[in-house]
């Protein structure tokens, strides 16, 4: 008999698509470090600055800024660089090497607001696998909350993104599963208040298992005590 699976997922999905920093591995120490420098060398006030730059590409977080003389690009590569030197404390969410690793390689993928360099170098920092496909920052002209990462990462895995069920942790993210067309599933592993969301939520993958039909079609569960 199988685990009763969590409401509203009681679907089967062609693919799974996981956004990657907060929601299958934690760089928030690592992130806000390098931020916080960042923002300080441009006279940010940094407790306020820190809760928007989650979950966006850098390009967009220093655009979206306005800030007179600096060239976002240039200022988005010296974080990134930053942020690839600085992967000391960068670890798994609970469960998720063994989640990923029960899936089908060609079932699943990263879409994140990373760019590449940077996502390898955290996914190899985290004990993660490397996915067979990723989205990262370089590969979409806009970011989240723009849906268009989500479309591709389904193109990519030839799917339709009606047929994904997305992994997210923040707003931005949430927002462009939505808007893709997707069903999302809330990580909360990073999260240090209560997010108020309509779609079911996690604080572990060691909550969750995956049952594969004959059909290839995948299932999301509770585990088995």
């Amino acid at each position: 008999m199988h685990p009763p699976m969590p409401h509203g997922f009681e679907k089967p999905y062609a693919a799974f698509l996981f956004d990657m920093d907060g929601t299958i591995l934690n760089s928030i120490l690592a992130a806000e470090r390098v931020w916080s420098d960042w923002a300080r060398r441009h006279g940010l006030d940094v407790a306020t600055f820190l809760p928007k730059m989650h979950g966006s590409r850098g390009i967009d977080t220093i655009t979206r800024l306005n800030l007179p003389g600096v060239d976002p690009e240039y200022e988005a590569m010296l974080v990134t660089e930053a942020e690839i030197a600085d992967v000391g404390d960068v670890v798994a969410i609970p469960g998720a090497a063994a989640f990923l690793s029960s899936l089908p390689p060609e079932r699943w993928a990263i879409v994140t607001s990373s760019p590449l360099r940077l996502a390898r170098r955290r996914l190899e920092a985290a004990g993660l696998p490397l996915p067979k496909f990723m989205v990262t920052a370089e590969d979409v002209a806009v970011g989240k909350p723009d849906p268009q990462c989500y479309i591709l990462g389904a193109e990519r895995l030839g799917v339709s993104t009606q047929d994904c069920l997305v992994f997210e942790d923040v707003a931005a993210g949430i927002k462009a599963g939505e808007a893709a067309g997707a069903d999302v599933m809330v990580v909360t592993a990073t999260h240090h208040h209560k997010m108020e969301t309509p779609h079911p939520s996690i604080s572990s993958y060691d909550e969750i298992a995956v049952r594969i039909s004959a059909g290839h079609k995948m299932f999301v569960g509770a585990k088995p005590a």
